[in-house]
């Protein structure tokens, strides 16, 4: 079977989701090793019967709606590529503003030591890494399967001046203090993931869900942020398009000053900081 003809059978297969000329493309680029651009120039190349039990494979998982990034493993961010598995998050384009707010905070400080709260895969920390390599940088998470794959991360990019440690918060991180401390907690209300679980259902319900109309754990982070910053130190946050006013006041009654809310690629209120007194 030829590329052209296998495009014929399978389309229909993935009619219900969107994009899905694109999704087979990268699939059979994945499976081949060949680029989009030679598929399109050569598909009368015959597909082996290896590929095509791969393919299958793919399809199936595809067809019932699992994300292209768990079904190669892998994801960009910040122009890196990132292992991903189904014990963290996918990352999204909207948490790049976190880092260039974090890289735009870190202008005026040589060596800065900055916290990454939740880190998962570890792209927050390694993408601020990668352009400031003077700095210590330290990314925790709750799950010790997520700080297995942050550190491979570290790893295959070769970073070296990040640190991955096991903790639930800051519950390991004793009295040591940060310059800047970054998070993209858990933000989405049960209420609210009731309605778009189908859309989220093969990513960590842990790193994506929070008690108290989605902004517990913003809340316990805002308590405690300012006993692990350093005077004057910055607090970014990500959360919920629709949480921009509950964040602030959150920041304000923690004696937070200087605070803003910034917009993502899609002009959603995405994230907010805050600097300690």
């Amino acid at each position: 079977m030829n590329i052209l003809n296998w495009f014929k059978l399978v389309s229909k297969r993935l009619s219900h989701i969107n994009n899905s000329r694109y999704d087979l493309e990268i699939l059979l680029s994945f499976v081949i090793k060949k680029s989009k651009s030679w598929i399109i120039g050569f598909n009368d190349y015959q597909l082996s019967e290896n590929e095509v039990v791969q393919l299958e494979k793919l399809i199936i998982r595809r067809s019932l709606g699992e994300p292209i990034a768990y079904l190669l493993g892998e994801q960009e961010f910040w122009s890196l590529p990132f292992k991903v598995s189904k014990e963290v998050l996918i990352p999204r384009p909207e948490t790049e503003i976190l880092v260039e707010l974090c890289l735009y905070k870190l202008q005026t400080i040589n060596v800065a030591n900055i916290l990454d709260l939740g880190t998962g895969s570890g792209v927050i920390a390694l993408s601020i890494a990668s352009i400031k390599k003077e700095c210590h940088i330290t990314g925790i998470d709750c799950m010790q399967s997520a700080i297995t794959i942050s550190k491979y991360n570290a790893k295959i990019l070769q970073i070296s001046n990040v640190h991955f440690i096991c903790s639930d918060w800051f519950s390991s991180i004793n009295s040591k203090l940060f310059h800047v401390i970054v998070s993209n907690p858990p933000y989405i209300s049960i209420n609210e993931y009731s309605i778009i679980r189908n859309n989220l259902k093969y990513e960590p319900i842990k790193s994506l869900v929070s008690h108290s109309c989605g902004l517990g754990d913003i809340m316990y982070i805002i308590q405690n942020a300012k006993n692990y910053l350093y005077s004057h130190g910055w607090l970014l946050i990500e959360h919920g398009w629709n949480q921009k006013y509950r964040v602030q006041n959150l920041f304000k009654y923690n004696d937070f000053i200087n605070i803003k809310t910034y917009q993502d690629y899609s002009g959603h209120d995405r994230v907010t900081i805050g600097q300690k007194k």
